[in-house]
């Protein structure tokens, strides 16, 4: 569509051939003799430039410029005078003048080169505001998007620290936990259950990846526990209480889900009145480790991560521990922060905190260093499970 070109100018002769060289370059023309003309015919619709003399009666080009500045900033003007005072050039540059040419012109070409010129400014200008405009817009949504995303978070965060155990007291057992995400949302879960009087089920489990579709595995975990568990109360299951089913029933309710996720896992069943534990490992690593009698050691196990083939097959492990002993199981994040080079030396160094501590969780905590780092790598969860006195 071609441009639209006001000419303002008092000498008619002037003017009309201005216009009618342009019309001959294809710009859609008028023409004003007067300022005050020049200003009604921009009242009625906007051009998209102005060819301007400076010295008319009435109002001066000048005056008619700062006008312009005031009412339609983005419209490019071009000033064609008569050679006179050089502080009506600045003025009118300062003012925005698009150029200032000098009368007479002898190739009136000169004028269309500066006319383009001011034009494709002018087309670039609006370009770059609209894109800017563009470019806020979208910072807005993408603000009111992260704070949305932020407040979900919050809120899922706030959901999941619920859904943890508090510590656990049972007879002379203790339960207790820490966890320290790596993002605001956790793939680490572990639970404590007083499945009844005289057994404690409990686990820790490491879901692959972070955040939100991570930690909605964890909201699965809880739930199909949380159903063994009522089961089991209502006579209709003892599976709660059978490591290996455990870990089968949510393998198969993993791949069922199809959320293309796994975990692994460590499952138990402590029974208080032989001092007997049933457990169940799921591909989990590191293993917990068992302080008793002076001494730490890793719990021995095998098995697939949960969650990956359908075909998996999981074994409970029967152990009598001691009178007096803790139990601590971690997250595989506890691994990225120990110094060691290798893995075969990380779990060695691991063994030593474990023994150092003595089995107590904030001792531990302490000693492995965790809350020196502001952020970590992975998500880390230690649990512990205690009897007697060391």
């Amino acid at each position: 569509m071609a441009a639209t070109v006001l000419v303002i100018d008092d000498d008619s002769t002037v003017r009309d051939s201005v216009v009618a060289y342009l019309d001959d370059c294809d710009y859609h023309m008028q023409s004003a003799g007067s300022a005050q003309e020049a200003l009604d015919v921009i009242e009625v619709a906007v051009p998209d430039a102005v060819i301007c003399d400076l010295k008319m009666p009435g109002m001066h080009g000048i005056q008619l410029l700062e006008k312009l500045r005031e009412n339609h900033p983005e419209l490019p003007v071009i000033v064609v005078s008569g050679a006179g005072v050089m502080d009506d050039v600045v003025r009118a540059l300062r003012l925005g003048a698009a150029d200032f040419l000098v009368k007479p012109i002898l190739d009136l070409e000169v004028l269309v080169h500066s006319l383009r010129k001011a034009l494709s400014h002018q087309t670039l200008q609006r370009e770059n505001k609209a894109y800017r405009e563009h470019l806020e817009a979208t910072n807005r949504e993408l603000k009111l998007g992260l704070d949305e995303l932020r407040a979900d978070q919050q809120a899922g965060r706030h959901a999941q620290l619920r859904m943890l155990p508090e510590p656990l007291n049972m007879g002379d057992v203790s339960c207790e936990h820490k966890l320290q995400p790596s993002l605001m949302l956790s793939g680490d879960f572990l639970d404590f259950m007083e499945v009844d009087d005289d057994r404690l089920a409990f686990y820790i489990a490491d879901v692959s990846g972070h955040g939100a579709s991570s930690a909605f595995v964890t909201v699965l975990l809880k739930n199909l526990t949380y159903r063994l568990k009522r089961n089991f109360q209502r006579g209709s299951s003892d599976d709660i209480l059978k490591p290996d089913l455990v870990l089968g029933r949510i393998n198969n309710e993993l791949l069922a889900s199809e959320l293309d996720k796994h975990l692994t896992m460590f499952y138990g069943v402590l029974t208080l009145s032989t001092g007997v534990l049933s457990y169940s490992v799921g591909g989990h690593f590191p293993m917990p480790v068992l302080i008793s009698k002076g001494e730490a050691r890793f719990f021995e196990g095998r098995g697939m991560p949960v969650g990956l083939f359908r075909e998996a097959e999981y074994k409970s492990i029967d152990v009598e521990l001691a009178d007096d002993f803790r139990l601590m199981m971690f997250s595989d994040g506890i691994l990225e922060i120990i110094d060691e080079a290798s893995l075969n030396d990380k779990e060695s160094k691991l063994l030593a905190m474990a023994s150092e501590s003595e089995g107590k969780l904030d001792t531990f905590w302490s000693i492995a260093g965790v809350a020196r780092h502001e952020e970590v790598p992975d998500d880390i969860a230690v649990a512990t499970v205690c009897r007697g006195v060391l």
